[in-house]
Protein backbone atom coordinates (compact mmCIF):
# COMPACT_ATOMS: atom_id res chain seq x y z
CA UNK A 1 0.00 0.00 0.00
CA UNK A 2 3.04 2.07 0.52
CA UNK A 3 4.25 1.95 -2.34
CA UNK A 4 1.45 2.68 -4.24
CA UNK A 5 1.28 5.89 -2.16
CA UNK A 6 4.74 6.62 -3.12
CA UNK A 7 4.13 6.02 -6.58
CA UNK A 8 1.24 8.05 -6.78
CA UNK A 9 3.20 10.87 -4.67
CA UNK A 10 5.81 10.27 -7.80
CA UNK A 11 2.98 10.57 -10.25
CA UNK A 12 1.76 13.79 -8.87
CA UNK A 13 5.46 15.85 -8.49
CA UNK A 14 6.08 14.84 -11.84
CA UNK A 15 2.42 16.03 -13.27
CA UNK A 16 3.37 19.16 -11.37
CA UNK A 17 7.04 19.74 -12.14
CA UNK A 18 5.76 19.24 -15.92
CA UNK A 19 2.74 22.38 -15.42
CA UNK A 20 5.42 24.57 -13.56
CA UNK A 21 7.73 23.88 -16.71
CA UNK A 22 4.95 25.08 -19.11
CA UNK A 23 4.16 28.11 -16.88
CA UNK A 24 7.76 29.15 -16.42
CA UNK A 25 9.49 32.05 -17.46
CA UNK A 26 9.42 32.00 -21.22
CA UNK A 27 12.98 32.47 -21.46
CA UNK A 28 14.26 29.26 -20.48
CA UNK A 29 13.67 27.99 -23.77
CA UNK A 30 16.20 30.22 -25.49
CA UNK A 31 13.62 31.76 -27.33
CA UNK A 32 15.03 32.53 -31.02
CA UNK A 33 14.53 35.43 -33.08
CA UNK A 34 15.77 37.25 -36.26
CA UNK A 35 17.30 40.50 -36.23
CA UNK A 36 17.71 42.75 -39.60
CA UNK A 37 20.43 45.32 -39.19
CA UNK A 38 23.21 46.70 -41.85
CA UNK A 39 27.12 47.51 -40.71
CA UNK A 40 26.24 50.88 -39.27
CA UNK A 41 28.00 51.35 -35.86
CA UNK A 42 25.58 52.51 -34.23
CA UNK A 43 23.87 48.78 -34.07
CA UNK A 44 27.18 47.46 -33.42
CA UNK A 45 26.09 46.84 -29.53
CA UNK A 46 23.61 44.39 -30.89
CA UNK A 47 26.89 42.02 -32.56
CA UNK A 48 28.43 42.86 -29.34
CA UNK A 49 25.61 40.97 -27.49
CA UNK A 50 25.50 38.34 -29.63
CA UNK A 51 28.98 38.00 -29.99
CA UNK A 52 29.68 38.20 -25.75
CA UNK A 53 27.59 35.56 -25.39
CA UNK A 54 24.71 38.23 -23.73
CA UNK A 55 21.09 37.52 -25.70
CA UNK A 56 22.53 33.81 -24.97
CA UNK A 57 22.40 34.51 -21.19
CA UNK A 58 19.43 36.82 -21.24
CA UNK A 59 17.78 33.23 -22.71
CA UNK A 60 17.42 34.92 -26.35
CA UNK A 61 18.89 32.52 -29.43
CA UNK A 62 19.19 35.55 -31.92
CA UNK A 63 20.34 35.45 -35.34
CA UNK A 64 21.60 38.56 -36.43
CA UNK A 65 20.93 39.04 -40.56
CA UNK A 66 22.83 41.84 -42.55
CA UNK A 67 19.56 43.14 -44.88
CA UNK A 68 19.75 46.07 -46.60
CA UNK A 69 17.87 49.19 -45.05
CA UNK A 70 15.65 49.51 -48.30
CA UNK A 71 15.10 45.41 -48.00
CA UNK A 72 14.60 45.16 -44.53
CA UNK A 73 10.70 45.62 -44.18
CA UNK A 74 10.35 43.09 -46.34
CA UNK A 75 12.08 40.79 -44.13
CA UNK A 76 9.82 41.93 -41.70
CA UNK A 77 6.93 41.11 -43.83
CA UNK A 78 8.06 37.61 -44.80
CA UNK A 79 8.85 36.36 -41.62
CA UNK A 80 12.77 36.10 -42.12
CA UNK A 81 13.22 38.14 -38.91
CA UNK A 82 10.90 39.50 -36.47
CA UNK A 83 12.54 42.20 -35.50
CA UNK A 84 15.09 45.20 -36.67
CA UNK A 85 17.01 48.09 -36.19
CA UNK A 86 16.58 51.20 -38.47
CA UNK A 87 16.37 54.81 -38.15
CA UNK A 88 13.09 56.65 -36.51
CA UNK A 89 11.58 57.94 -40.03
CA UNK A 90 12.06 54.63 -41.53
CA UNK A 91 9.55 52.93 -39.04
CA UNK A 92 7.23 55.56 -40.36
CA UNK A 93 7.64 54.69 -43.93
CA UNK A 94 6.95 50.81 -42.89
CA UNK A 95 3.75 51.15 -41.15
CA UNK A 96 2.11 53.29 -43.09
CA UNK A 97 3.26 51.16 -46.25
CA UNK A 98 1.24 48.31 -44.29
CA UNK A 99 4.39 46.40 -42.51
CA UNK A 100 3.03 46.89 -38.81
CA UNK A 101 5.93 47.24 -36.72
CA UNK A 102 6.52 49.07 -32.81
CA UNK A 103 10.11 50.47 -31.87
CA UNK A 104 11.10 49.14 -28.04
CA UNK A 105 14.44 50.96 -27.48
CA UNK A 106 16.45 53.55 -29.12
CA UNK A 107 19.83 52.66 -30.12
CA UNK A 108 21.82 55.65 -30.91
CA UNK A 109 22.23 59.01 -32.04
CA UNK A 110 24.37 59.97 -34.76
CA UNK A 111 27.01 63.27 -33.62
CA UNK A 112 28.76 63.22 -37.40
CA UNK A 113 28.63 59.87 -38.14
CA UNK A 114 26.38 60.77 -40.98
CA UNK A 115 26.68 63.18 -43.73
CA UNK A 116 27.33 64.35 -47.09
CA UNK A 117 30.56 64.12 -49.49
CA UNK A 118 31.09 66.84 -51.97
CA UNK A 119 34.05 67.58 -54.68
CA UNK A 120 36.41 70.09 -53.33
CA UNK A 121 34.93 73.14 -56.01
CA UNK A 122 31.31 72.96 -54.23
CA UNK A 123 31.56 75.46 -52.08
CA UNK A 124 27.90 75.13 -50.33
CA UNK A 125 25.23 72.74 -50.62
CA UNK A 126 22.95 75.07 -52.62
CA UNK A 127 25.75 74.29 -55.42
CA UNK A 128 24.47 71.40 -55.95
CA UNK A 129 21.08 72.05 -58.27
CA UNK A 130 21.61 69.57 -61.46
CA UNK A 131 24.41 67.80 -59.72
CA UNK A 132 24.49 63.76 -59.39
CA UNK A 133 24.62 62.58 -55.70
CA UNK A 134 24.46 58.75 -54.46
CA UNK A 135 22.17 57.90 -51.81
CA UNK A 136 20.11 54.81 -51.04
CA UNK A 137 16.79 54.31 -51.97
CA UNK A 138 13.59 55.99 -51.01
CA UNK A 139 12.68 55.49 -47.64
CA UNK A 140 15.94 54.79 -46.23
CA UNK A 141 18.00 56.96 -44.09
CA UNK A 142 20.45 58.41 -46.20
CA UNK A 143 17.91 58.95 -49.06
CA UNK A 144 15.38 61.00 -45.80
CA UNK A 145 18.91 62.48 -44.62
CA UNK A 146 19.70 63.44 -48.32
CA UNK A 147 16.02 65.38 -48.60
CA UNK A 148 16.26 66.48 -45.11
CA UNK A 149 19.57 68.57 -45.88
CA UNK A 150 18.16 69.74 -49.44
CA UNK A 151 15.52 70.96 -47.55
CA UNK A 152 16.69 73.39 -45.02
CA UNK A 153 19.07 75.14 -48.06
CA UNK A 154 16.14 75.44 -50.12
CA UNK A 155 16.21 72.62 -52.56
CA UNK A 156 14.61 69.24 -53.00
CA UNK A 157 15.44 65.79 -54.16
CA UNK A 158 13.81 67.22 -57.71
CA UNK A 159 16.96 69.29 -58.01
CA UNK A 160 19.25 67.04 -58.44
CA UNK A 161 19.48 63.22 -59.82
CA UNK A 162 20.05 60.45 -57.16
CA UNK A 163 21.64 57.63 -57.85
CA UNK A 164 21.08 54.98 -55.82
CA UNK A 165 23.62 53.16 -54.49
CA UNK A 166 24.04 51.86 -50.88
CA UNK A 167 26.31 53.48 -48.02
CA UNK A 168 29.54 51.76 -48.47
CA UNK A 169 29.55 51.97 -52.28
CA UNK A 170 28.08 55.54 -52.79
CA UNK A 171 31.50 56.26 -50.10
CA UNK A 172 33.75 54.12 -52.74
CA UNK A 173 32.22 55.49 -55.83
CA UNK A 174 32.54 59.25 -54.39
CA UNK A 175 36.49 58.00 -53.26
CA UNK A 176 36.75 56.63 -56.91
CA UNK A 177 35.81 59.70 -58.58
CA UNK A 178 32.12 58.83 -59.17
CA UNK A 179 29.37 61.66 -58.63
CA UNK A 180 29.30 65.17 -57.91
CA UNK A 181 28.41 64.08 -54.00
CA UNK A 182 26.95 61.08 -51.57
CA UNK A 183 24.91 60.41 -48.68
CA UNK A 184 27.16 57.67 -46.18
CA UNK A 185 27.38 56.83 -43.08
CA UNK A 186 30.36 55.38 -40.59
CA UNK A 187 32.23 53.18 -41.30
CA UNK A 188 32.08 54.29 -44.76
CA UNK A 189 32.06 57.98 -44.08
CA UNK A 190 35.85 57.68 -42.77
CA UNK A 191 36.67 56.45 -46.31
CA UNK A 192 35.84 59.89 -47.45
CA UNK A 193 37.34 61.71 -44.49
CA UNK A 194 40.93 59.73 -45.28
CA UNK A 195 40.86 60.96 -49.03
CA UNK A 196 40.91 64.82 -48.35
CA UNK A 197 42.27 65.35 -52.28
CA UNK A 198 38.75 63.86 -53.47
CA UNK A 199 36.46 65.79 -51.67
CA UNK A 200 35.07 67.01 -48.24
CA UNK A 201 32.21 66.23 -45.96
CA UNK A 202 30.36 69.81 -46.25
CA UNK A 203 27.05 68.57 -44.06
CA UNK A 204 26.86 66.21 -41.35
CA UNK A 205 24.28 65.36 -38.33
CA UNK A 206 25.96 68.19 -36.44
CA UNK A 207 24.48 70.30 -38.55
CA UNK A 208 21.32 68.60 -39.07
CA UNK A 209 20.98 66.74 -36.16
CA UNK A 210 17.88 64.17 -37.49
CA UNK A 211 19.60 60.58 -37.32
CA UNK A 212 18.47 58.68 -34.74
CA UNK A 213 18.39 54.61 -34.49
CA UNK A 214 15.95 52.48 -32.50
CA UNK A 215 15.23 48.96 -31.93
CA UNK A 216 11.39 47.28 -32.72
CA UNK A 217 10.03 44.28 -33.99
CA UNK A 218 6.38 43.43 -35.14
CA UNK A 219 3.18 43.36 -33.07
CA UNK A 220 2.78 39.77 -33.27
CA UNK A 221 5.99 39.05 -31.71
CA UNK A 222 5.82 41.61 -28.95
CA UNK A 223 2.66 40.34 -27.92
CA UNK A 224 3.16 36.26 -28.29
CA UNK A 225 7.00 36.76 -26.40
CA UNK A 226 6.83 39.85 -23.93
CA UNK A 227 9.78 38.55 -21.87
CA UNK A 228 11.86 38.39 -24.70
CA UNK A 229 11.59 42.10 -25.75
CA UNK A 230 12.29 42.97 -22.39
CA UNK A 231 15.42 40.35 -22.91
CA UNK A 232 16.57 42.23 -25.89
CA UNK A 233 16.35 45.74 -24.58
CA UNK A 234 18.22 44.49 -21.42
CA UNK A 235 20.79 42.88 -23.45
CA UNK A 236 21.53 46.10 -25.24
CA UNK A 237 22.01 47.85 -21.96
CA UNK A 238 23.98 45.08 -21.07
CA UNK A 239 26.63 45.59 -24.07
CA UNK A 240 26.73 49.31 -23.38
CA UNK A 241 27.36 48.27 -20.24
CA UNK A 242 30.53 45.83 -21.29
CA UNK A 243 31.68 48.76 -23.50
CA UNK A 244 32.31 51.05 -20.76
CA UNK A 245 33.62 48.46 -18.51
CA UNK A 246 35.85 47.00 -20.99
CA UNK A 247 36.21 49.22 -24.26
CA UNK A 248 38.94 47.82 -26.08
CA UNK A 249 38.22 44.68 -26.23
CA UNK A 250 34.25 45.95 -27.42
CA UNK A 251 35.74 47.59 -29.78
CA UNK A 252 37.79 44.63 -31.08
CA UNK A 253 34.69 42.25 -31.26
CA UNK A 254 32.43 45.14 -32.96
CA UNK A 255 35.07 45.88 -35.10
CA UNK A 256 35.60 42.71 -36.58
CA UNK A 257 31.87 42.10 -37.80
CA UNK A 258 32.34 45.38 -40.05
CA UNK A 259 36.67 44.24 -40.71
CA UNK A 260 37.80 47.16 -38.98
CA UNK A 261 40.36 46.74 -36.26
CA UNK A 262 38.82 47.53 -32.63
CA UNK A 263 41.41 51.49 -32.94
CA UNK A 264 39.39 51.98 -36.66
CA UNK A 265 36.08 51.16 -34.79
CA UNK A 266 36.53 53.58 -32.18
CA UNK A 267 37.55 56.06 -34.37
CA UNK A 268 33.60 55.39 -36.51
CA UNK A 269 32.28 55.11 -32.89
CA UNK A 270 33.40 58.62 -31.87
CA UNK A 271 31.04 60.11 -34.13
CA UNK A 272 27.38 58.74 -32.24
CA UNK A 273 26.31 58.29 -29.22
CA UNK A 274 24.82 55.11 -27.78
CA UNK A 275 21.81 55.68 -25.64
CA UNK A 276 21.68 54.01 -22.25
CA UNK A 277 18.63 53.07 -20.02
CA UNK A 278 18.01 56.48 -18.96
CA UNK A 279 18.75 58.47 -22.30
CA UNK A 280 16.19 55.73 -23.72
CA UNK A 281 13.03 57.17 -21.44
CA UNK A 282 13.85 60.76 -21.83
CA UNK A 283 13.51 60.39 -25.46
CA UNK A 284 10.56 58.26 -25.75
CA UNK A 285 8.60 61.26 -23.76
CA UNK A 286 10.17 64.08 -25.57
CA UNK A 287 12.08 64.33 -28.56
CA UNK A 288 10.72 61.42 -30.22
CA UNK A 289 7.67 62.37 -30.64
CA UNK A 290 8.42 66.21 -32.05
CA UNK A 291 11.17 64.50 -34.44
CA UNK A 292 8.15 61.82 -35.82
CA UNK A 293 5.84 64.94 -36.30
CA UNK A 294 8.34 66.39 -38.39
CA UNK A 295 9.88 63.40 -40.07
CA UNK A 296 6.38 62.65 -41.20
CA UNK A 297 5.64 65.70 -42.97
CA UNK A 298 9.06 65.17 -44.63
CA UNK A 299 8.11 61.75 -45.95
CA UNK A 300 4.53 63.12 -47.12
CA UNK A 301 5.98 65.95 -49.41
CA UNK A 302 8.24 63.48 -50.69
CA UNK A 303 6.00 60.84 -51.37
CA UNK A 304 7.44 58.26 -49.59
CA UNK A 305 3.89 58.02 -47.96
CA UNK A 306 0.99 58.64 -48.61
CA UNK A 307 -0.73 59.26 -45.01
CA UNK A 308 0.88 59.38 -41.39
CA UNK A 309 0.78 56.83 -38.93
CA UNK A 310 -0.69 57.65 -35.47
CA UNK A 311 2.31 57.80 -33.66
CA UNK A 312 1.04 56.23 -30.91
CA UNK A 313 1.30 52.84 -32.72
CA UNK A 314 5.22 53.02 -33.64
CA UNK A 315 6.42 52.43 -29.92
CA UNK A 316 6.21 50.83 -26.81
CA UNK A 317 8.31 52.32 -24.11
CA UNK A 318 7.29 49.62 -21.72
CA UNK A 319 10.63 47.30 -21.97
CA UNK A 320 13.06 50.35 -20.72
CA UNK A 321 11.27 50.88 -17.81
Amino acid sequence: MRSSKVFATIIALAVTGSALAVSGPALADDIKVGVGISGWTGFAPLTLAKEAGIFKKNGLDVTIKKIPQKDRHLAIASGDVQCAATTVETWISWNANGVATKQIFQLDKSFGADGMAVRNDVAAIKDLKGKTVAASAPGTSPYFALAWILKKNGLSVKDVTVVNLEPAAAAQAFVSGQNDAAMTYEPYLSTVRAAPDKGKIIATTLDYPMVMDTFGCTPKFLTDNPKAAKALADSYFEALDMIAKDQAKAYEIMGADVKQTGEQFGNSAKYLRWQDKAANQKFFAGDFLTFNKDAAELLLEIGIIKAAPKVDDLFDASYIK
